[in-house]
């Protein structure tokens, strides 16, 4: 059965919720359980599965677990990250040091303190996702840029124009049709694969991460 879900109402929810999973570290005991990230296209939802055309080209079908739960993305904007925020960013490293975001993910408040840190990612290669808190936001010579924390350690991370900004919003199952980009936690069992939530395009707005 599927349930709705939006991540600003999700103190009472378990940690297996969309947002905890979508900001979760991969650590070595994740990828030895099988731990993937399913980035695509929908090709057909069927109540229990979703088959999903990859972004490698691959068509995929992943199963939905008992209880999935589905949410989207909306647009936001640069002046919405505010100090005291908790964000997750994916970026890359830059040539003359630092980072640069690929992505900014704002969290509710809800959600804050989900999946603290700075760890790999696989948004592209050499990627990394970091999960903080804003202590400020200024305007630099080449973008925005943020400083954010996380367990006493500090990063600056330049925010490009054009980077594409985002929040949790609410989503159900009459989103999931043919064409509708999709973000897929999941993992791979000797079943095939599966997952507890899929984040879906909604309103032109897709997940950029």
């Amino acid at each position: 059965m599927i349930k709705n879900f939006f991540p600003a109402l999700a103190l009472g929810l378990s940690a297996l919720s969309s947002a905890a999973v979508l900001a979760s570290p991969v650590h070595a005991e994740d990828k030895k359980a099988g731990q993937i990230h399913v980035r695509g296209s929908i090709l057909n939802y069927s109540g229990s599965i979703l088959k999903v055309k990859t972004r490698e080209g691959e068509t995929l079908d992943v199963a939905l677990a008992d209880g999935w739960k589905v949410s989207s993305v909306a647009n936001a904007k640069v002046t919405d990250i505010k100090p005291g925020d908790f964000v997750g960013i994916a970026s890359l490293p830059k040539k003359g040091g630092g980072d640069g975001a690929l992505e900014v993910l704002i969290f509710p408040p809800a959600l804050k303190g989900t999946g603290e840190g700075s760890y790999g990612w696989d948004l592209k290669p050499n990627s990394s996702m970091t999960n903080a808190t804003v202590a400020d936001a200024v305007k630099g010579v080449d973008g925005r840029t943020v400083t954010v924390s996380y367990h006493g350690k500090e990063k600056k991370i330049s925010i490009p124009d054009g980077t594409p900004i985002v929040t949790f919003a609410p989503a159900t199952a009459d989103d999931l049709v043919p064409g509708a980009v999709v973000f897929v936690p999941a993992e791979k069992a000797g079943t095939g694969t599966i997952a507890h939530q899929v984040l879906v395009g909604k309103n032109g707005v897709v997940p950029p991460m």
